[in-house]
């Protein structure tokens, strides 16, 4: 493929906001799926929520590689590509998220009443967080994404190399990320292996591998239903049936472990884990296009601008959870007005970050340096060469981004 000509893919945002949606249901729930609300009458609902919705994480590293790879496979790898490559992501995600793990780490700090004692201890304690992704529990997915940053110039090089490579890229994705489960499983026992890329490098091979066939396998995407093969039909149906089968039989397996505290061997959490990410990746594709085809032009809109903004909100919305939930009071966990008050902090999270970042981005000039590069649509036109979106940026590449070179 010729990167140079390459088609843009608007579709793209709407999948970014449907994993962001994904992101901001799970951490919404988490708290109480994980202990507040074991003994709510609603739990089982709550829980659902908070397992079915796994797949934001997985599915933007998907999305992050796919966009990786459309862009660039046609490309020769050369001292200039790579150059500008890390320079971009140097100032586009590596600063935002050296700032964002200052910002919660000294947050964290404060709030525990230790920001000024032993500093020294602290600032040891603190690069250990930054290298490892574990300055605030979501910052992981930034961390992941500058190892593959990191990998990928060496895995295009190797794609590049031969079609054999790319047809295998997936199952040695899988059979790579599965050897380190079983490794880490008997002899390792890392606590923290989300943090590390081989985890999910089965979803990051998926979406190179789609990328590289993508005009062989557009089709399916753009085609309304009635002008589909009847085999692509099939296909489609079974994807759907697939991934919902191993959504609910995920969710099912967390509501009797939490709930009744049947534990079962950590391999089968792993396994359905995996199984309905990655069939929810694909499935979000599928959808994302439809949307795109069939959605009113409002609501396309709206879903739009969220995944443009997604990777900002991502870094923000955790801070505008946890004031909230300081204002839970007297609710009790068996009332509805509960689960009510859950899917509030989802809202409050999404549209408190939604005007944030939005206001910061048409308000500041600097805004970039906190939350990454800005959408094109948010530079005013007198400066709208100077830092927009460029299609393969950031854990922005999975997160937000036009479609361009």
């Amino acid at each position: 493929m010729d990167a140079a000509r390459q088609e843009r893919l608007p579709q793209l945002d709407i999948y970014r906001a449907l994993a962001i949606t994904g992101v901001l249901h799970v951490h919404a729930s988490s708290f109480a799926a994980g202990e507040q609300a074991l003994n709510s009458p609603y739990y089982y609902w709550l829980n659902w929520i908070n397992i079915f919705f796994k797949f934001g994480t997985p599915s933007f590293i998907f999305l992050s590689s796919f966009v990786l790879f459309y862009n660039y496979y046609g490309r020769p790898v050369t001292k200039s590509l790579i150059g500008n490559f890390y320079r971009r992501r140097l100032k586009y995600i590596l600063l935002p998220y050296l700032l964002a793990s200052i910002g919660y780490y000294a947050l964290t700090l404060y709030v525990n009443g230790v920001l000024m004692q032993q500093p020294a201890q602290n600032l040891y304690s603190f690069l250990g967080a930054l290298f490892t992704g574990s300055a605030y529990a979501h910052l992981y997915f930034v961390f992941i994404s500058i190892q593959f940053y990191l990998l990928f110039p060496l895995i295009l090089k190797l794609l590049q190399s031969s079609r054999i490579w790319v047809k295998w890229a997936f199952p040695l994705g899988l059979a790579l990320q599965w050897g380190f489960i079983f490794w880490n499983k008997y002899q390792l026992h890392i606590v923290g292996k989300g943090s590390l890329s081989i985890s999910y490098l089965a979803y990051y091979m998926l979406g190179a591998y789609i990328a590289i066939n993508f005009e062989g396998i557009k089709g399916w995407l753009v085609l309304p239903w009635n002008e589909l093969r009847s085999g692509h039909k099939r296909l489609i149906v079974l994807l759907l049936t697939s991934w919902l089968s191993a959504a609910f039989i995920h969710v099912q397996l967390w509501y009797e472990a939490r709930h009744f505290g049947i534990w079962t061997d950590s391999l089968w959490y792993e396994l359905l884990w995996n199984v309905h990410t990655l069939l929810s990746a694909l499935v979000l594709l599928y959808v994302t296009f439809w949307i795109y085809r069939r959605a009113p032009r409002r609501v396309v809109a709206f879903l739009t601008r969220m995944g443009e903004l997604s990777f900002a909100i991502y870094l923000i919305h955790p801070l505008l959870l946890a004031v909230y939930r300081r204002f839970r009071y007297n609710i009790p966990i068996d009332s509805l007005l509960y689960v009510g008050f859950i899917y509030g902090g989802l809202l409050v999270a999404l549209a408190g970050s939604w005007m944030i970042v939005q206001f910061t981005f048409r308000r500041v000039p600097q805004a970039w340096t906190v939350f990454g590069s800005v959408p094109r649509t948010l530079v005013p036109p007198v400066k709208e060469r100077q830092g927009y979106t460029a299609g393969d940026d950031s854990a922005q590449a999975g997160m937000k981004g036009k479609h361009g070179a």
